[in-house]
């Protein structure tokens, strides 16, 4: 590890984040890649920022809170569809790198998108026929945008495929600009066009936008994905393990469902028992904090396959000393944009309206457990490639249960306060479990101060 090697600290901000920023070492490869992965999201979040302020102004409170309701179900379930593929291939790939196993690097590069592709398509079918059948207890207006996101939840898993593909290879920008920034920018033209043609913007057509953006962004990542990937990998036979990657990809499955269903049970719980209008702010606050959440986000892309690199070469000095980097480069800039954010907390909520401003102080509930979780780093993914990944979803599916209860009990009473507080006690409880599961099993100290062994 090449961390702090220069022989001098320049004089000024700019010179010395040049320094950390510069070098040709793989810490500083790292910053540069998550530094990439950051910048994309902070644009990406700008973007998916202002589209939520148009959405929210043009379609008003109830038919955004519809909106986000179905948009929050399309994201959890189109990133559990992949059976875990997109997390699995950063730990695929480069075990089959290091063997020297051509073929079934090959089979998989093609086959994973395949497989996902295929199984997302009928399930969606399956899920279309089971909001058919619940179609009496379901609210009217929400009929259609369902069906709607059924539509858009295969290109959602295959694009979430290619991405885990894409970061494989040190990617970044391929692996996530067509999601996070060509997607969005569809959504605004698609209805910028749609309200400039006179349409009645409700949640029918804003979910139409962002069925059109996903497929679209999705078809181009592939065309552009395929080039490199035929210019990188030489042409041979194809070898297909599917047992054996979904034996690798479904505990890490478990690992991102749990989590995944961690961070939106407070959305989904908080419309089964409050108003369309409440779900909207809530939203726009965790839309508002989402800053903290991409600096996590970008550590663990950048990070994850090389875990396995040096776990796999036996290097547990190299392994030590990346983890500390990975942490310290995750917690101390998200406590910053935490601060930050707070600070600018009404202005940013009055972009979406007057009204979003009533949720300012749920901010301060929401940011306690994201700069708690971000004090241990991605040690998830340190969990889930070293092979401890029943390990990590167990403790994932304690704290998604210890935060539905949390929810049940407190969003009743108290709404979008009740939530937050719900899930940042889950945060806090899984951070410490995950840090003493590290401690024990792999005696390391993942916290980003305190003693280190």
């Amino acid at each position: 590890m090449d961390i702090d090697s220069s022989p001098a600290v320049p004089a000024g901000l700019v010179a010395r984040l040049r320094a950390k920023l510069g070098g040709a070492g793989e810490a500083a490869l790292t910053r540069r890649l998550a530094g990439t992965i950051f910048l994309i999201r902070v644009v990406s979040a700008g973007l998916a920022y202002f589209s939520q302020i148009l959405l929210a102004r043009w379609m008003g409170g109830s038919d955004y809170g519809i909106y986000v309701y179905v948009w929050t179900w399309v994201l959890l379930l189109g990133s559990m569809m992949d059976f875990g593929i997109a997390a699995s291939a950063q730990k695929i790939i480069p075990e089959y790198r290091a063997s020297g196993d051509h073929a079934l690097l090959r089979g998989f590069l093609s086959g994973s998108r395949w497989m996902t592709g295929a199984v997302s398509a009928i399930i969606s079918l399956g899920l279309a026929g089971l909001i058919k059948l619940l179609s009496p207890w379901i609210a009217p207006d929400s009929i259609v945008p369902l069906y709607l996101g059924c539509l858009t939840l295969p290109a959602f898993v295959v694009a979430n495929t290619q991405d885990g593909i894409a970061r494989s290879h040190d990617w970044m920008t391929l692996g996530l600009m067509p999601q996070f920034i060509v997607r969005q920018s569809l959504i605004i033209g698609f209805t910028a066009g749609a309200f400039a043609l006179g349409f009645q913007l409700g949640a029918t057509i804003a979910m139409l936008a962002s069925v059109g953006a996903v497929w679209v962004a999705m078809i181009g990542q592939m065309v552009v994905l395929n080039r490199r990937l035929a210019a990188h990998i030489a042409p041979g036979p194809r070898a297909y393990d599917y047992r054996g990657w979904l034996a690798t990809s479904l505990p890490i499955l478990l690992v991102e469902s749990f989590y995944l269903l961690l961070s939106y049970t407070d959305v989904l719980v908080l419309q089964q028992f409050r108003s369309s209008e409440e779900v909207g702010v809530y939203f726009a606050v965790v839309k508002t904090l989402a800053l903290v959440s991409f600096i996590h986000y970008a550590m663990s892309a950048t990070t994850a396959h090389r875990f396995t690199e040096y776990h796999t070469a036996g290097d547990n000095d190299r392994l030590a000393a990346y983890v500390t980097h990975a942490i310290k480069w995750t917690f101390w800039p998200s406590l910053a944009a935490t601060i930050i954010l707070l600070a600018l907390g009404k202005p940013l909520l009055w972009l979406f309206g007057p009204s979003f401003v009533d949720g300012y102080d749920i901010m301060f509930i929401a940011a306690i457990g994201l700069v708690v979780r971000s004090a241990i780093g991605p040690v998830e993914r340190l969990l889930n490639m070293l092979g401890h990944q029943k390990i990590c979803a167990l403790a994932y599916a304690v704290s998604f249960a210890l935060n539905l209860a949390l929810c049940i009990a407190l969003v009743p009473r108290y709404g979008g306060h009740g939530a937050a507080a719900a899930t940042s006690i889950a945060l806090t409880f899984e951070t410490v479990l995950l840090f003493w599961i590290v401690r024990t099993r792999l005696g390391l100290h993942v916290l980003a101060f305190g003693k280190r062994q």
